[in-house]
């Protein structure tokens, strides 16, 4: 018998978080023998709880095409909703929502909580003899899911586009420096990453031959603040200018942070941020120069800037979604389809599975030995691994009377056939 699926997102989106999405819709269209409707959970695990269900096979095959190059989240949405062990109510009202629309395939994109929350349902739904395959598809700008050791995914999708987007931007970021530094010798640029330092490490793909006067400041870095000023100086006095890029996640001291629902600092709440209270210090300091530092904090454009998409991200999202539906049918329940890279020196990956026990809470930590001995660099060996991640070419959108052409999916939900439910953690 035919089941159907339903699809969902959590946690941060990012630019090719629709790409995935669009590999396991056309996929699982492409095997109607095996799926049969595919809905989305509107707004993640949320939407599942509360029983809104977007049909999305029943949207027009353009504007399933048109996620390729749609970014964010606005499609289907996410959330930040973790269901924790205790939450017991929520577990069954999952299981009770799947069996009320002959559910037996749940696909999850998100990170290493979502894949927590995929292999919880997955037991759960085993131990109440509902016939359900629960597959994770992996997604991450952090990208630090997985293990340290890359045996488990290489690199997430949405982690190559962000470092896209950093390596383009500290190029702009030159040009500004370079003609302002008389009155603006220093620009302290604030870059996503709670703890761990893929994303600012990536502003090094700017500039792999070390030309430009360029400090990068990653959580890891264990770098003092008196340090930081004073390798800044040094830059200064070689130079007469610098360019600094920081982790929100650097430690500069309290900033009023707040947490989200998976116990996540959210930086981007704060009362201050990283950047201007580095850019304060050093121009309380003092500067070896004349004039001030000014700072730049990007905020959620690096993760739904599709100009700036890595069509290697672009394309592998699409794979990795595939992968899913293909691991779902053929090896079924408790796997999340993952990229791994081959041997050799040109780059080349390939799509399989692993286990969604092993992926469930994991955080890998930013190789140690990838960090300069100075702590304001990264190594040649990160710059290897990361360069192949943001490809060579601009990514295609369509534009519209000189808009870009996002998908437009239509508000078709399945009928409700339980009563109204509100989460646990939203009473």
């Amino acid at each position: 018998m035919v089941k159907n699926v339903i699809v969902a997102q959590s946690g941060g989106p990012s630019p090719v978080i629709n790409s995935s999405l669009r590999g396991v819709v056309e996929t699982c269209h492409a095997m109607p023998d095996v799926f049969g409707t595919v809905y989305a959970g509107f707004h993640g695990i949320e939407g599942v709880l509360k029983e809104e269900l977007l049909d999305l096979s029943a949207q027009p095959a353009e504007e399933i095409a048109l996620l390729g190059v749609t970014p964010a989240a606005g499609s289907i949405g996410t959330c930040r909703y973790k269901l924790k062990d205790k939450q017991k109510e929520d577990f069954a009202r999952v299981i009770e929502v799947f069996r009320a629309h002959n559910i037996g395939y749940f696909f999850y994109n998100g990170g290493n909580d979502s894949m927590d929350t995929a292999h919880k349902i997955a037991v759960l739904a085993q131990e109440m003899g509902l016939e359900l395959i629960a597959t994770g598809v992996p997604k991450t700008i952090d990208n630090d899911v997985g293990d340290s050791a890359f045996k488990l995914v290489d690199h997430t999708p949405g982690y190559g586009s962000t470092a896209r987007y950093w390596a383009l931007n500290v190029q702009g970021a030159n040009e500004e420096n370079a003609g302002s530094s008389p009155a603006d010798p220093v620009l302290v640029l604030q870059a996503m990453g709670r703890k761990i330092g893929f994303i600012p490490a990536a502003a090094r793909l700017a500039d792999p031959k070390r030309e430009l006067p360029l400090q990068i400041y990653l959580a890891e870095s264990k770098v003092s603040m008196a340090q930081m000023a004073d390798n800044v100086n040094d830059e200064l006095k070689r130079s007469g200018r610098c360019i600094v890029v920081v982790s929100e996640g650097f430690d500069v001291g309290s900033l009023g942070e707040r947490k989200d629902s998976f116990g996540h600092t959210m930086f981007g709440a704060s009362e201050t941020t990283v950047a201007q209270t580095v850019v304060n210090y050093l121009n309380t300091v003092g500067l070896a120069a004349s004039g001030a530092a000014r700072g730049n904090v990007p905020g959620t454009d690096q993760r739904h800037s599709m100009i700036y998409a890595s069509t290697v991200d672009l394309d592998e999202a699409y794979k990795v979604g595939q992968k899913a539906v293909l691991v779902a049918a053929q090896d079924g329940s408790g796997w999340m389809s993952t990229i791994l890279r081959e041997p050799g020196p040109i780059y080349n990956v390939r799509f399989d599975k692993v286990p969604l026990e092993l992926v469930a809470n994991s955080e890998r930590a930013f190789p140690k030995e990838w960090i300069a001995p100075n702590g304001c660099d990264v190594t040649d060996d990160f710059v290897r691994y990361a360069r192949p991640l943001i490809g060579d070419d601009w990514p295609s959108i369509p534009l519209v009377d000189g808009r870009q052409r996002f998908a437009r999916l239509q508000p078709i939900f399945a009928a409700q056939a339980l009563p109204a439910y509100v989460p646990q953690a939203l009473r």
